[in-house]
């Protein structure tokens, strides 16, 4: 019974495959967002003013983060707790695959996330005069939240890493 439960129990990570290919749409959905934003951008390049352009420009940097983000976590989570990408010899292989375990994983995807929260931080900077103050300290505050976070998070993990993460557990 205990080899049946555990079979089934291994078996389960399976569930998790179509949640990642699922992010594939996702990305899909992001990619076609940013060429609608282009797209929007194109016929207004020479009129737009400086300000709104980089704006515009942050917005597609904040989309190609996330995208990035997406794939991350997309082929690293399949690989770390699905299945091994098995990848012919002679094709493009990223240098990353492989190499990621859900640690590395976790101080990318909060690395990404301060990234992203610093480009929409900017955004509403650019735009401050037409933001309450109590917003924009809000903004702020959030923005430290994911900063202390991710420091946090590294803390701990460098600190688990030299072996002064020790609190008690069995080897």
């Amino acid at each position: 019974m205990e080899r049946l439960l555990e079979n089934m129990m291994y078996s389960a990570r399976w569930i998790l495959a179509p949640i990642y290919f699922g992010l594939s749409f996702a990305l899909l959905a992001l990619a076609v967002k940013f060429f609608q934003e282009l797209a929007h951008l194109a016929p207004h390049l020479l009129e737009i003013a400086e300000a709104d352009l980089i704006l515009v420009v942050l917005s597609l940097v904040d989309m190609a983060l996330v995208g990035g983000l997406l794939v991350m976590v997309m082929i690293s989570g399949y690989e770390n707790f699905v299945s091994q990408l098995d990848i012919e010899d002679g094709r493009e292989k990223l240098s990353w695959l492989g190499k990621m375990d859900s640690g590395s994983l976790k101080m990318k995807v909060a690395a990404s996330i301060v990234a992203i929260s610093s480009i929409h931080l900017l955004k509403v900077f650019m735009n401050a005069q037409n933001i309450p103050n109590d917003k924009l300290m809000w903004y702020v505050i959030i923005h430290m939240t994911f900063v202390v976070s991710a420091f946090g998070m590294g803390v701990l993990d460098k600190l688990a890493k030299n072996g002064k993460g020790d609190v008690g557990l069995p080897d």
